[in-house]
């Protein structure tokens, strides 16, 4: 049986900034990179030890790309109370994007807890 992800208290998400680079490499299919930075704050008053993640993209065409992974960036941080872990990437989209999803982790006492990232948009310029 698959654990049962839920909230823990205090342990947030924020989307810092989410910007158009069109120096990044892209696909012909998706041609629109987006850099974003994320930050995972534990205001919890529990260690937690993030291990995964779920991306969904949705566009304006009703196409939808699921990204589940292990690590963040290739890292699996582990957040005392207080802490902060903050991380760029980006995405590759066709057209006008909404993107959601969730970090997965645990706590020391083997908890299993998740963080929910709020969704964000990503319209390319009209120049693009």
């Amino acid at each position: 049986m698959a654990a049962k992800f839920e909230p823990l208290e205090g342990l947030t998400v924020s989307v810092d900034s989410v910007q158009y680079d069109k120096s990044r490499p892209a696909p012909p299919d998706r041609p629109h990179p987006f850099v974003y930075q994320i930050s995972i704050h534990n205001h919890s008053d529990q260690t937690v030890n993030i291990f995964g993640r779920k991306w969904i993209v949705k566009d304006t065409d009703g196409d939808t790309l699921v990204v589940e992974g292990d690590g963040i960036v290739g890292q699996f941080p582990s957040l005392s109370p207080g802490q902060t872990f903050t991380y760029n990437s980006y995405h590759v989209i066709k057209t006008e994007s909404t993107a959601n999803g969730s970090f997965f982790g645990t706590t020391q006492q083997g908890r299993p807890v998740a963080a929910v990232i709020p969704p964000f948009d990503m319209q390319p310029p009209l120049w693009a």
